[in-house]
């Protein structure tokens, strides 16, 4: 977590795939977050998603045309919501998960292909001790590749 002062703003951390993988449970081939280039306490989140063709899910999606799974996408998502938490709610090594309750309002608006860097952008909606909002959005570039509203839950492991 990071300090602050009064009527200072609170200074963004970075974290690397070792302080990722601190606060998340996720493992190959499942994680999804690389690295977190921004993280505001509080507030939001963004991350980076390096698309790679060793992923496994290119060998059948699609043959030719690889491009990357919508719900995977979601997922990474939902993985820099679930740093975003841990940090904010302090549950790191507390054997707290964050699990998906819904998924809205998502959109798919530009194909995710191999040899690319997946910026993820989330941001608290709503913040209760164990329910979350949030809003999110991977973007490609100068582009939106997804945009999703989500809720997650806040549970023992």
């Amino acid at each position: 977590m990071s300090e602050t002062t009064e009527g200072a703003a609170a200074t963004p951390l970075q974290l690397d795939i070792v302080k990722v993988m601190a606060a998340l449970p996720h493992r190959y081939p499942l994680l999804l977050v690389d690295r977190v280039a921004e993280l505001v306490v509080g507030e939001r989140i963004h991350a980076i998603k390096a698309v790679s063709m060793n992923e496994q899910f290119f060998q059948g999606h699609f043959p030719g045309r690889p491009i990357m799974p919508g719900v995977l996408q979601i997922e990474a998502l939902a993985q820099a919501a679930g740093v975003l938490a841990v940090e904010t709610l302090g549950l790191a090594g507390t054997g707290k998960l964050v699990y998906f309750m819904a998924i809205e309002e998502a959109k798919f608006r530009t194909p995710v292909e191999p040899g690319c860097l997946l910026d993820l952008h989330v941001a608290f909606t709503q913040k209760r001790a164990r329910v979350c909002k949030f809003a999110g959005k991977a973007i490609l570039g100068d582009k939106i590749a997804t945009e999703v509203s989500f809720t997650a839950m806040i549970a023992d492991s």
